[in-house]
């Protein structure tokens, strides 16, 4: 097949897909990677009923597959792989035939490798072939001080001495380039993942800068969002958009992205909602999920796309099956969602942060002895928050000490953090269990919730169903989320007890209310498949919507919060927009916020119609100081003309759905001085 005639194909496939969605197959298996994780894929067989299997409390179908990587945001499987799992998310049986048709024909096509030049040149290479007492399956340099790969066309070289290169000397030099510039983009890494120290990390952009300009695809990646954001360079989006195309003409999803991001913000080209839907697709095609989670939302919303709840669902549920698989029992990171219009009308009240002064009076009393200082610093900086990094090293060292003055709750977390492992503390069955029994036996709900799991899954003892339940239904009679879910996967999967799909309703819902994020997971797929409840999709694309918001990406909140607070509004507003896009009705209202201060990377023209905008999508997810900002923009004309009637509305539905005292002063005086209505002074 020619070039032309393969691009053809991806175009229309690409076309077919974007405006498809709503009648994808949901019988299918999905599979996703995203810039950082192999998503797992299990949820789309409508029949529940029979095979099915629990893991962590997650529900998953034996029909598909589950391969969870723990990772960082920042670290991305390779490109052949984003690829290999992207053609299995598009779930059809044409696709699926045709890369099975190809990878047979490369199979049966793979070239044979020829000698260039040497004393055998046009032969072909034998493998193995001995050298130096050593036998070659493979191309070498050993032997050449130019690096450059050979290969004998007999078995044994030193016999026949028949040669050749494997490579031409422009292909060499090309070879020797690239991995020049891998080792520059791993120090750079190196460096990276190492510090924490700013000055540590901003040498490291500085290897990637150079790694980048070799071309580093990865490399390119990194740089390109740093510029975009402002992240240790100095922000330029001129430059992050020159490298995004470049990025875009290799096929890299995480450019395509950014591509459609730029253009669906108009920052550095002219806005562009068609264009950046074609790029949206073409990374979503290739894997990214943050492409995937912007695609769910604006078929949700209906933004640039006819509004279609089936193809939210679509998009909505393969993100959230990575991110349920990435989520622990602890439950996940803690999301700061912090809105700066409550921040400057109380500093510091409406964040939920806690102030530097406030943890080091709790650090010393800590050091003082004091148990429930330790408990609660120990949790702190076990799942981080509230202004407090995650640092499993200190919650380890706080919970070894209250653990030590007999606390039954930081036995238990000790439990969990062994049971769970990480680089700090090495994964332990047996001294996990330990914990865990010293605290149950002390009546802990979480210790008792650790015993339930390790008979559940033999982590430690054997397999027994029935203590596992008698430990979860414990945990859950105290409240504790962990036993209430893991009580509703064993009603739903039916392990130890019969099936009951009302029972692992009842549970689940429990655990929801307490915030577990599988929880809505799992009512989520309950509700997207009518299993134990009615179907409906828009209940399912709210539970895995809420799922898709707790993935690592949410920490961009808190950087974007932080550039605010130093001041770097810029950088802020370009976070907190990429957020937007992908539907946190936070990051809408905090973009729309900053705009309205007019924000200088915009033009000065552009910055209220943009803000408008953002305080539309945050109101219509029901943010009621959005709504009065809509309002407030319609009655005075900014960013739209000057229309009473339409300002009255907004107040009203501020003033009916979310009973605001502002919005109902400002139907008072619209209806005492006739705007927008029927004159109305009376009492």
């Amino acid at each position: 097949m020619g070039r032309r005639a393969r691009l053809g194909l991806v175009l229309c496939v690409a076309v077919l897909w974007a405006g498809g969605l709503a009648a994808a197959d949901e019988e299918g298996n999905q599979d996703e990677s995203l810039e950082s994780k192999t998503l797992s894929a299990e949820d789309q067989v409508k029949d529940h009923s029979t095979g099915t299997r629990v893991v962590a409390g997650q529900i998953f179908l034996e029909s598909g597959k589950s391969d969870p990587q723990s990772e960082d945001e920042e670290n991305f499987h390779s490109q052949e792989e984003e690829k290999e799992n992207s053609l299995e998310e598009l779930n059809s049986l044409e696709m699926s035939n045709l890369l099975n048709k190809d990878l047979e024909e490369a199979e049966i096509q793979s070239p044979v490798l020829t000698a260039i030049g040497g004393t055998a040149d046009g032969e072909p290479c034998h493998f193995p072939f001995l050298f130096m007492e050593k036998e070659y399956a493979e191309c070498t340099a050993d032997g050449r001080e130019d690096g450059r790969l050979w290969c004998a066309t007999t078995y044994d070289y030193k016999k026949d001495q028949k040669w050749g290169f494997c490579e031409t000397e422009e292909q060499s030099n090309k070879r020797r380039q690239m991995q020049e510039a891998e080792d520059v983009y791993q120090t750079g890494m190196k460096i990276l993942n190492e510090s924490s120290k700013k000055a540590q990390k901003k040498e490291a952009y500085q290897y990637l800068l150079k790694a980048a300009d070799m071309n580093h695809t990865k490399a390119m990646e990194k740089v390109s969002y740093a510029l975009l954001f402002g992240d240790y360079l100095k922000q330029n989006i001129q430059s992050s958009k020159e490298l995004f195309e470049k990025l875009t003409e290799e096929g890299s999803p995480k450019g395509q992205m950014a591509l459609g991001f730029l253009y669906a913000s108009g920052l550095g080209v002219n806005s562009s909602q068609a264009k950046a839907l074609v790029y949206y697709t073409f990374g979503a095609l290739g894997g990214n999920l943050i492409a995937h989670m912007i695609l769910g939302y604006r078929y949700w919303a209906g933004i640039g796309v006819l509004q279609s709840c089936e193809s939210a669902l679509t998009h909505y549920r393969l993100v959230a099956n990575h991110v349920a698989s990435d989520i622990s029992l602890t439950g996940g990171t803690v999301v700061q969602r912090i809105r700066l219009a409550d921040e400057v009308e109380n500093p510091g009240m409406a964040s939920g942060m806690l102030e530097e002064d406030l943890i080091q009076y709790y650090q010393f009393l800590a050091e003082k002895g004091d148990v429930q200082a330790q408990v609660g610093l120990g949790q702190l900086h076990l799942h981080g928050g509230r202004g407090v990094e995650q640092n499993h090293q200190r919650a380890f060292e706080y919970f070894n000490q209250a653990a030590n003055a007999g606390n039954s709750h930081a036995m238990a977390f000790l439990g969990k953090m062994y049971s769970e492992g990480s680089d700090v503390v090495p994964q332990s069955n047996e001294t996990a269990l330990q914990y865990f029994k010293k605290a149950a036996d002390m009546g802990n709900p979480v210790g008792q919730s650790g015993l339930g799991m390790a008979y559940l899954y033999g982590r430690g003892v054997p397999v027994n169903y029935e203590l596992a339940l008698k430990y979860f239904q414990k945990a859950a009679e105290q409240g504790w989320v962990d036993g209430q879910l893991q009580l509703g996967s064993m009603y739903y999967n039916g392990i130890g007890v019969k099936r009951d799909y009302k029972q692992a309703l009842k549970y689940f819902n429990l655990a929801s209310q307490g915030g577990h994020i599988l929880a809505f997971y799992n009512l989520a797929q309950m509700h997207a498949t009518g299993t134990g409840v009615m179907r409906s999709c828009h209940t399912a694309v709210e539970l895995f919507k809420n799922v898709c918001e707790r993935g690592r990406w949410s920490e961009r909140l808190m950087t974007a919060y932080n550039s605010y607070k130093d001041g770097d509004s810029n950088s802020a507003v370009v976070q907190y927009l990429l957020l937007a896009e992908q539907g946190y009705e936070v990051a809408q209202s905090n973009a729309a916020f900053i705009l309205d201060q007019k924000a200088s990377i915009v033009g000065e023209n552009e910055t209220y119609p943009r803000a408008l905008l953002h305080w539309n999508r945050a109101a219509s997810q029901g943010y009621t100081v959005a709504r009065i900002k809509l309002g407030d923009y319609h009655f005075y004309g900014f960013g739209t003309d000057v229309d009473y009637e339409t300002a009255f509305i907004h107040y009203r539905l501020a003033s009916e759905q979310q009973h605001s005292a502002q919005a109902m002063f400002n139907l008072g005086y619209m209806h005492e001085k006739g705007l927008g209505i029927k004159q109305n002074g009376n009492c």
